[in-house]
């Protein structure tokens, strides 16, 4: 096996996902994903602390990512407009990722262990967002509301998108759920 590998992380990536597929995630054991991805054990936990963080690997990037679109939207934009567009780049960046973040979802969806990890990342993009907002002069308070709106209706953009026919954009699925909470705010 070799000592060093560029593309470790993702190999593991693949593997890991590759096994929880097929034996289900309590039955797959970190040597396992380290020899299906041709890697040493040590490999593995030089990347990752434990069998979980491999399937969070691009959720790392995932916050900052959404943070910089959020401060890349003119300074005139007002709080909610602001939110909108940053999801909406995001979205674009995520579009062709459909196949990967399904198999990810199902996985995590299926393993109960898996859920509080998956609700942290959320904590984690709000907490991005909401940081974003109050450096562009917005109120803290507002800040926090919108935030926690924000990565609501991303998850429920990404459920119908997911879920959805193969042709649906993942932004229009965004702007779906975002005019139904507007339309539920108004009532």
């Amino acid at each position: 096996m070799p000592r060093w590998s560029p593309d470790a992380a993702l190999r593991l990536e693949a593997a890991a996902t590759l096994l929880f597929e097929r034996q289900g995630y309590a039955g797959t054991t970190v040597p396992q994903i380290a020899a299906e991805a041709g890697l040493t054990t040590r490999t593995f936990f030089r990347h990752f602390s434990d069998k979980r963080d491999v399937l969070f690997l691009r959720d790392r990037e995932f916050p900052q990512a959404v943070r910089e679109f959020v401060e890349s939207v003119p300074p005139e934009s007002d709080g909610a407009a602001t939110v909108r567009a940053g999801l909406s780049a995001a979205c674009r960046e995520l579009q062709g990722w459909r196949r990967v973040i399904a198999r990810r979802r199902a996985i995590i969806r299926s393993e109960p262990a898996l859920h509080e990890r998956d609700l942290l990342q959320s904590h984690h993009l709000g907490r991005a967002i909401e940081e974003s907002l109050h450096r562009r002069g917005i109120d803290p308070r507002q800040s926090h509301t919108l935030a926690a709106l924000a990565v609501t209706c991303f998850d429920l953009a990404m459920v119908r998108w997911l879920e959805g026919p193969a042709e649906l954009l993942l932004d229009d699925a965004l702007t779906a759920v975002w005019n139904d909470m507007r339309d539920c705010l108004r009532s």
